[in-house]
């Protein structure tokens, strides 16, 4: 059996793309909010022991939960980036989390990951000397735009893939290629390019097209949607 393992949750962001005075992983869907959501995909794998949520220090929609159908939350207060929220959600984890042990990074406003690609990520990624991320292969042909709105060109797909999260790394070497990357000016866009960095190659394992994140309001009704066609429990 696996050792519980803690996941980082940022949600200091306001979401400007999505529109609206409500954080979108605030919104209701389906009874519950996305966070809410978000939360239960998680916790549905048995290894997965805790979370720290990282709020912005103006957030007042906060509902003040402690725990989440029965396993701990705690928060702390993010920074202007992602890098700088999951930095500061890192070093918020309980001290029973060990500098080696594995943690994952989960996008707050990502509510339909399955149980089958988070069971993937945590078994072959924990076997795995840096960690990996859930990904998809790029399968849509790519345009290089000009200026004036034309093509400029054809580009290869191939060996290109989509990050998704959660993404899997040991605490504290996450935490360090974050800091580097602050250091040097590096505003990084998810996990896994902060280890790139420091010459390190976390893993691609492949994940549903589901495990999408909610960014605009066709998102949104397509998480709906999703939910609709789930089997009762």
């Amino acid at each position: 059996m696996m050792a519980g393992i803690w996941t980082v949750i940022p949600a200091a962001g306001r979401g400007t793309r999505f529109g609206g005075d409500l954080p979108k992983q605030y919104l209701q869907v389906g009874g519950q909010t996305v966070l809410a959501h978000t939360l239960a995909a998680l916790f549905a794998h048995e290894a997965v022991e805790g979370a720290i949520i990282v709020l912005s220090a103006e957030d007042a929609d906060w509902p003040g939960w402690s725990d989440f159908e029965g396993k701990p939350l705690q928060t702390c207060v993010g920074g202007a980036t992602r890098a700088e929220s999951v930095l500061a959600g890192l070093r918020a984890l309980p001290e029973q989390v060990r500098g080696d042990d594995f943690v994952l990074v989960h996008d707050a406003a990502r509510p339909n990951l399955s149980r089958t690609d988070l069971a993937a990520l945590l078994e072959r990624g924990r076997a795995d000397p840096v960690g990996a991320i859930l990904a998809a292969p790029v399968r849509d042909t790519l345009k290089r735009a000009g200026d004036d709105g034309g093509i400029d060109g054809t580009e290869s797909r191939e060996r290109l893939w989509r990050a998704f999260t959660p993404q899997l790394f040991r605490r504290l070497q996450l935490s360090r290629a974050l800091e580097h990357a602050a250091q040097a000016g590096i505003d990084v866009t998810d996990e896994a390019m902060a280890m790139e960095r420091q010459g390190l190659r976390p893993l691609l394992i492949e994940g549903a097209e589901s495990n999408f994140k909610i960014t605009t309001p066709a998102d949104l009704a397509r998480f709906e949607f999703e939910l609709q066609r789930r089997p009762a429990r």
